[in-house]
């Protein structure tokens, strides 16, 4: 018997807008173990970066995710995180961040607490429950693949 936040999560992840993005190789689905899911967001350079997701409250609260290394079972290396040119991407990508398991970002569960200034300042990024998951995939997939995005150093993620 799945519980209702995760029937709400794979009900979203059926829906036109998840399955575009997959076609379209901007993300896909890794797996389910629930509450946590592995999701890999495509960057720039090809780069597939998995991301693993607590989705526990799905979705009235906010899912918190960070890079994961899925042969490791364990949170990415910061030498494979994907690197900044010193913009907005390092900001949100950072491995100091709650021990690199949430990216610093207003519509992610432990980043959001103590931010009440984002509430305004940063409104459309902060969580929304009707938009689900693809949000956050959406915020991610920005991030990889606009101009302040560099790969790791070394190893490919």
């Amino acid at each position: 018997m799945t519980l209702p936040d995760e029937r709400a999560f794979r009900a979203d992840v059926g829906k036109p807008a998840f399955r575009l993005a997959k076609a379209e190789g901007r993300w896909h689905l890794v797996g389910i173990a629930w509450p946590h899911v592995l999701i890999a967001v495509t960057a720039a350079d090809g780069c597939a970066y998995v991301l693993r997701f607590n989705c526990a409250g799905y979705p009235q609260q906010p899912p918190t995710a960070g890079p994961w290394d899925p042969g490791m079972n364990a949170v990415l290396p910061a030498a494979r995180w994907p690197r900044s040119k010193g913009g907005r991407l390092g900001t949100v990508f950072r491995p100091d961040w709650k021990g690199g398991t949430a990216l610093y970002l207003p519509c992610d569960r432990e980043s959001i607490v103590g931010h009440d200034n984002w509430r305004h300042e940063l409104a459309s990024k902060i969580w929304r429950p009707t938009d689900g998951i693809n949000q956050y995939l959406e915020l991610v997939h920005e991030l990889l693949n606009c101009a302040d995005y560099c790969s790791p150093v070394g190893a490919a993620a």
